[in-house]
């Protein structure tokens, strides 16, 4: 099969580990990278050894595919420009800074028929792949997302920098339509929202309750999952998951299983049991780009498509909203 040919546009934090990833994956040839930031970009492209173009353009002429490394506030601009190229595009969350622009790049790609996946990259935490054959069904989620201060990503509201990455787990756990949301939050530190909550109500019943803040003193990326029969817990930091379910009282129980005794009576008494399923040794963000390297190569729609970047983005400006509301 052939390699695809790649550039990376955006040098900063994430567009050098971008650069460092597609450099040691081998279904495609890293071509080089482009940035406003021209001593930036010289440095990422010395470190690694790769070429760096002075623009766009230049780049957009030598590969199939480009990985959107930028800022939020570029990301509309950049990706109408390599879509209308007739490039393949991978674009870190969120997918653009407004509705209006996603919508747009979404049609654009569908139009051009190019592949559009937006880097949502807890979709592939090895704690949530781990527990994929656990979780069925959600009653009601409860996620926490707390980050010490950093200036990087305070352009746009934690809504968009932290809490969305929960904001699209739960959108592809809870096959249902947002029913209702209700919101709160302020801003502390910076000009935007630093510390958010919202509750998410879906027309099945169920609910997800999610708290992000970027100003705590301790880090947790955490989301408890509750169904019928089982309660689902995942660590995001330390990509360790843990499962309890209640089982029939006869069925036999596997040996990694640990016991913890009988519940309830009569005909609904039922055998707790505990489960740690073993850690997945997965780097999630060459994980995700191996399988965007996939998607292209085989035709096939992405992991995370542009209509997933849209549905969280959506749900993200409503809370947004429901926050300056309420000042």
């Amino acid at each position: 099969m052939n390699k695809i040919n790649i550039g990376v546009i955006g040098t900063g934090h994430l567009g050098k580990l971008h650069t460092k990833m597609f450099k040691e994956i081998e279904d495609c040839n890293l071509i080089g990278i482009q940035d406003l930031d021209k001593e930036q970009a010289e440095s990422v492209g010395k470190e690694f050894d790769v070429n760096v173009f002075g623009t766009i353009g230049d780049l957009l002429d030598k590969v199939d595919a480009v990985s959107i490394a930028a800022t939020t506030s570029s990301h509309y601009g950049l990706a109408k420009k390599c879509l209308s190229a007739g490039k393949h595009v991978f674009i870190e969350k969120p997918i653009t800074a407004t509705i209006p622009q996603a919508e747009e790049i979404v049609e654009l790609a569908e139009s051009k028929k190019m592949n559009l996946q937006v880097g949502h990259i807890e979709r592939f935490n090895p704690a949530l792949i781990s527990m994929e054959k656990y979780i069925d069904d959600p009653k009601f989620i409860q996620t926490d997302r707390l980050a010490q201060f950093n200036p990087r990503g305070t352009d746009v509201a934690v809504v968009l920098d932290l809490m969305i990455h929960d904001i699209d787990i739960i959108l592809s756990l809870i096959k249902s339509k947002v029913k209702n949301i209700e919101a709160s939050g302020v801003a502390v530190v910076s000009d935007n929202i630093d510390i958010a909550n919202a509750r998410i109500q879906f027309e099945n019943g169920a609910v997800a309750n999610v708290t992000a803040s970027r100003i705590s003193q301790k880090k947790m990326r955490k989301m408890r999952i509750f169904q019928r029969d089982g309660y689902v817990a995942l660590d995001f930091t330390t990509g360790v998951s843990e499962v309890y379910r209640l089982l029939p009282v006869d069925q036999q129980v596997e040996p990694s299983y640990m016991s913890f005794g009988e519940i309830g009576v009569g005909d609904k008494k039922k055998r707790l049991v505990y489960e740690q399923p073993p850690q997945k040794e997965i780097n999630a963000l060459k994980y995700e780009l191996e399988l965007f390297i996939k998607s292209v190569q085989n035709g096939e729609k992405p992991v995370v498509t542009g209509n997933d970047g849209l549905r969280a983005l959506r749900v993200a400006e409503i809370i947004i909203n429901k926050i300056e509301q309420s000042k």
